[in-house]
Formats: structure tokens, C-alpha cells, sequence
């Protein structure tokens, strides 16, 4: 089975991390900093994606639902269905907070926030 944009399945999570990311409109939005793993259904919960900030300092880190990316090869790059007014809307977070209590808050507000079906139900 293939993707949308017409990739396979699989992917080696050491090649997603550091990818960029872009916007409907194309601008870069920031990189792929980690893929956070659902452990019990052997899903992924979401893509971490690291928004501004310099060197590491005040770096915001948002949760991406998995099914919202897909990979643009003209791009390099994974491409969101997202304008940037929403992007800057979108819920926050430290890297603490993408794992706490299981990422399981930062996952139920990102997929609630994006209007992405829950892969969990």
C-alpha cells in the first residue's frame, strides 16, 4: 500500500528526523526533531516538528498528526496541509510536555486541534 503522494509505507525513522517541513503556501516551517511511538497499538502517535528558536533556545516543539504529512520530492521535504496562521495557532510545547503522561494530552489536542481522525479509535 502506498501513501497519497505515492511513497510506501515504510521508512526508517532515522531518515525522517532532521527532514524539512513546508506549508500549504510552501514556506519552510521547521524540521522533523522526532517521531514519537504509541507503544501498545505499534502506531505513530505523531511527528515532533521544531518551530523557530536559536540554538535550541526558545524552540517550540509541535505535535503533527503522522497522517498530515505527506512527502514532497520536488521539495526534499514533508509539505502540511496547514496555513501558517493556523501553524502559529497551534498548540505548543516543551519536549517534556510531548511525553508527559505518555504523550497522550499532546496527541488527543493535536489531532483535535488539526481535524485529524484518531488512528486509536
Amino acid at each position: 500500500m502506498t501513501t497519497p503522494s505515492g511513497h510506501t509505507e515504510a521508512i526508517a525513522a532515522s531518515r525522517v528526523i532532521g527532514t524539512p517541513v513546508y506549508n500549504t503556501e510552501g514556506d519552510s516551517i521547521g524540521s522533523i526533531e522526532d517521531v514519537m511511538l504509541d507503544k501498545m497499538s505499534n502506531g505513530i502517535m505523531f511527528a515532533v516538528i521544531g518551530f523557530g528558536g536559536f540554538l535550541g533556545m526558545g524552540e517550540k516543539y509541535h505535535a503533527i498528526p503522522w497522517a498530515a504529512l505527506d512527502y514532497d520530492e520536488d521539495r526534499g521535504g514533508y509539505v502540511v496541509p496547514f496555513t501558517k496562521d493556523q501553524l502559529k495557532a497551534a498548540p505548543a510545547y516543551s519536549i517534556e510536555e510531548l511525553t508527559g503522561g505518555d504523550g497522550e494530552a499532546a496527541r488527543d489536542a493535536s489531532f483535535e486541534y488539526y481535524h485529524v481522525k484518531p488512528y486509536w479509535h
